[in-house]
């Protein structure tokens, strides 16, 4: 059972000590209410340049060679993501290095020098990034299903935007004034995970975080809209499709044990390898070699997403029959065994994600800053464990009738509306 301890510093970031036994490793990890979803319409793709521009030097360790060497000296490996919801930046080392890897992460986050030599190299780094994505079937369906979900509203955009805002529309101005406006430690979290002992009382670990300038408490995001179901398909001459349908499950995102239930359902839909999706679609069937669902919950608002890759041949098929599987489980419910088998597996898949500090610490994030709750990563299994058989048939009832479509591969809009 993890020791939990937070601390709020000068400067309003909440620092999270999480204790954990039996690791000889510790993440360290700062994150913002920054992501794409702040983001104004001429600025979407910044919160994940912002990201990228920040590793290339602080005023410590000033070139991104010296953040690179710094991390390999300290046997450490540094990362960072960008989501709709979160910016997160977090360092994984031996617990004896927590120290220099705390410093060495404050650093550049930070006290990003934002070179504007580096970033102008970076541009091009990114918009190859977007050109591979955009070369790849599968995440360009993952796009596509968010703008027929939210259309042209901020959980509708692509976290790493356009390609022109990178090569042309980006300033350096720009890009330091949507950090000074977002990147406020009120909004944000340290955590430090894993084996701290090396941490402990009498560490700098405060003071390192306290290297963020306290800033003014951003505005607070555009709420998700109203459900407006839609049919998009990117037309490709190929073999293969990439199918996804999202629907709107009729759960409060802000109650963990509503999200539990959600998950339970998810994982007894699409998410195992014993659940309805995968035993009749790919098993029985033979249409599919991928498929799955997913849950997720934004901070006002939940989506369950429906994934399918396969031959172009079996697509419409495919689609037909995961609609009416989910309405046979709206009509009928589960099963109280798929209900116990759905949810030992998702608490099972959690305590083992949990052997890795990381996933702890990206957890926690999402606990403290999207839902605004306690840091507790045995909270999260055990909402997942307490989950009952109730529960999962009111979530299984309340997933909409109405459903957004999106796909990559040889189809049109119009096979797939005759087919619903």
């Amino acid at each position: 059972m993890p020791q939990i301890s937070t601390t709020v510093l000068s400067n309003g970031l909440p620092l999270h000590r999480i204790a954990m036994d039996g690791t000889r490793a510790v993440t360290l990890m700062v994150a913002f209410d920054a992501g794409a979803r702040t983001e104004r319409p001429e600025e979407n793709g910044m919160a994940h340049f912002l990201e990228h521009l920040v590793f290339k030097g602080g005023e410590k360790y000033r070139t991104y060679r010296d953040v690179n060497e710094a991390a390999e000296r300290n046997g450490a490996v540094l990362n960072a993501y960008t989501s709709h919801d979160l910016v997160a930046f977090h360092i994984t080392a031996r617990s004896t290095r927590g120290v220099e890897a705390a410093d060495l992460l404050t650093d550049f986050v930070a006290r990003p020098s934002l070179d504007p030599v580096e970033l102008d190299k970076e541009r091009g780094v990114v918009v190859q990034e977007i050109a591979r994505y955009n070369d790849q079937p599968s995440a360009v369906a993952e796009h596509l299903i968010d703008e027929a979900v939210f259309g042209d509203h901020p959980l509708g955009r692509p976290v790493l935007g356009p390609a022109e805002h990178l090569a042309e529309t980006f300033t350096r101005e720009g890009i330091i004034a949507f950090r000074d406006r977002q990147w406020a430690p009120e909004r944000g979290a340290a955590l430090a995970v894993g084996n701290l002992e090396a941490l402990g009382p009498e560490s700098p670990l405060e003071e390192l975080f306290e290297r963020f300038a306290p800033i003014a408490r951003p505005a607070g995001f555009e709420p998700a809209p109203a459900q407006t179901p839609r049919v998009l398909v990117t037309e490709r001459d190929s073999n293969q499709s990439h199918l996804r349908m999202s629907y709107r499950p009729a759960i409060d995102v802000t109650e963990p044990a509503q999200r539990a239930a959600l998950a339970i359902y998810s994982t007894l839909l699409g998410g195992s390898m014993g659940s309805r999706l995968f035993d009749e679609i790919r098993e029985q069937r033979g249409l599919c070699y991928s498929v799955s669902s997913y849950p997720h919950a934004y901070a006002d608002v939940p989506v369950l997403q429906l994934s399918a890759g396969l031959e172009s041949g079996k697509c419409v098929e495919a689609f037909r029959r995961m609609g009416e599987i989910v309405n046979e489980l709206r009509d009928d419910g589960p099963t109280e065994a798929e209900v116990e088998r759905a949810r030992a597996y998702a608490a099972g898949a959690r305590a083992i994600a949990f052997e890795n500090t990381g996933a702890i610490a990206r957890t926690a994030a999402t606990q403290a800053i999207v839902f605004g709750q306690d840091v507790d990563p045995d909270a999260s299994i055990a909402a997942l464990d307490a989950v009952t058989f109730e529960q999962v048939r009111e979530v299984a009832a309340g997933i909409s009738t109405e459903y957004s479509v999106a796909c990559v591969g040889p189809h049109s809009v119009e096979e797939f509306q005759t087919a619903q």
